[in-house]
């Protein structure tokens, strides 16, 4: 006779079948690399956001803000294949930073980490909220009760285990891949038969928020620069989770990290070219966007697009909307494979309650999800499930942890 904590979160697993739950490659893409792929679908529009506040003729430095970004991202990928090779024990950052800059830079990383985890789980499940209102409007005026469930949802599959959370986030997280590139294909086409392709808001216009001139333009796009960096979100967590994967470990995690690279980088890029080819005009305040119809809110960039691409075929729009979601929801499951490793190892040092070391009756780091998992629920209440409120926390922990780990790794290497 099954328990009920045993029907919901499986039958207890002996420790010895630990190495049944290590991950192949094309699981692992999906359990660590979510969050960078999901972040495709925000990254965007946050950068489209910051910009209008200076009027639609600012979007025209979209492209080039996009290319920044791509630029830090390949670097990234770069420094964390180097990461996963020379430390493949699972600290990542923090391992790296500590044996080579000292234990205070390293708990400076450490602590960036574990809230940058929280973040992610809170602006995922945010993101994914918004765009269930955008396909459903009614779930726009419960967004703090839709994504405060989505947490609890998510984290009862992770008390199950990494390996059956992993097999059962793969299909969405591929299905969000097929659906992008098939939008992208299908604009493209589309383009080279001289049609024109228009999102619902391309006669829209918006009221900027002041004029910039000189400097404080250069602080607009390095503003617009920090928000698009979103993209880069959940690289860290492969290198965070080598032991995760099957043998050979690091280099079947330096294969993961890059195809997570080749598949953000298109995607990112050519969502934000077809968002100009489309016109779409998105800003924070619905007050600030001119023609929108009163009452109605805002649709997100990566909706307005599907929608204009799939135009004549309305099955598709809803298929990508469903599957952005729901990979916004599995983005969480990163941080979910993220925090507990993390607070695992310094546990061990001693750092946190040793309680956050043991693994639960299946071999999952139990108390490290719970206590992620209520912690994102926190910041979801406070922040009322708003992603560019979040964002902006994200932003500082993303480059602490980026920097502090390439600095380790050329002393690392000078040695």
């Amino acid at each position: 006779m099954l328990t009920p904590k045993e029907l919901l979160l499986g039958r207890a697993q002996r420790s010895d079948r630990l190495h049944s739950t290590l991950l192949p490659k094309r699981i692992a893409l999906p359990v660590f690399a979510s969050d960078a792929l999901s972040s495709v679908s925000y990254a965007t529009q946050e950068i489209l956001l910051v910009l209008s506040l200076g009027g639609l003729a600012f979007f025209h430095f979209a492209p080039w803000v996009g290319l920044m970004v791509v630029a830090v991202m390949l670097v990234v990928v770069a420094s964390y294949r180097q990461n996963v090779h020379a430390y493949p024990s699972g600290g990542g950052d923090y391992e790296v930073v500590t044996k080579n800059l000292g234990p205070n830079a390293g708990l400076t990383v450490a602590s960036a980490l574990l809230v940058d985890y929280i973040l992610t789980v809170a602006v995922s499940m945010s993101a994914a909220s918004a765009n269930v209102a955008s396909a459903i409007p009614w779930f726009g005026n419960h967004l703090i009760f839709l994504t405060v469930s989505l947490i609890v949802l998510i984290t009862v599959m992770n008390l199950r285990g990494v390996r059956e959370s992993g097999t059962l986030f793969a299909i969405p997280t591929y299905a969000f891949i097929f659906a992008i590139f098939a939008m992208i294909i299908t604009a493209g086409v589309k383009l080279a038969m001289g049609q024109t392709i228009l999102a619902q808001s391309a006669g829209y216009e918006i009221k900027p928020e002041s004029t910039f001139t000189g400097l404080a333009l250069v602080f607009l796009i390095a503003r617009a620069f920090s928000s698009g960096c979103t993209a880069l979100t959940g690289v860290e967590a492969i290198s965070n989770g080598v032991p995760a994967f099957r043998k050979p470990k690091s280099a079947n995690a330096a294969s993961t990290l890059v195809m997570l690279g080749v598949l953000s980088v298109t995607m990112f890029m050519s969502i934000t070219i077809l968002a100009l080819v489309t016109k779409v005009k998105v800003t924070e305040f619905n007050s600030d966007l001119i023609g929108l119809p009163a009452g109605e809110d805002q649709k997100t960039v990566i909706a307005q697009i599907a929608q204009a691409v799939f135009s004549n075929f309305p099955p598709m729009f809803i298929f990508v909307s469903t599957v952005t979601a729901l990979i916004l929801v599995l983005a969480a499951n990163t941080a979910f494979n993220g925090f507990p490793v993390l607070g695992s190892i310094l546990a061990q040092d001693s750092y946190l309650p040793r309680q956050l070391h043991n693994r639960g009756d299946r071999l999952a780091f139990s108390n490290g999800i719970v206590t992620l998992a209520f912690l994102a629920m926190i910041l979801v209440i406070v922040f009322k499930a708003s992603v560019t409120a979040l964002i902006q926390l994200y932003i500082v922990g993303v480059f602490i942890s980026f920097t502090l780990s390439q600095l380790g790794m050329i002393r690392h290497w000078t040695r």
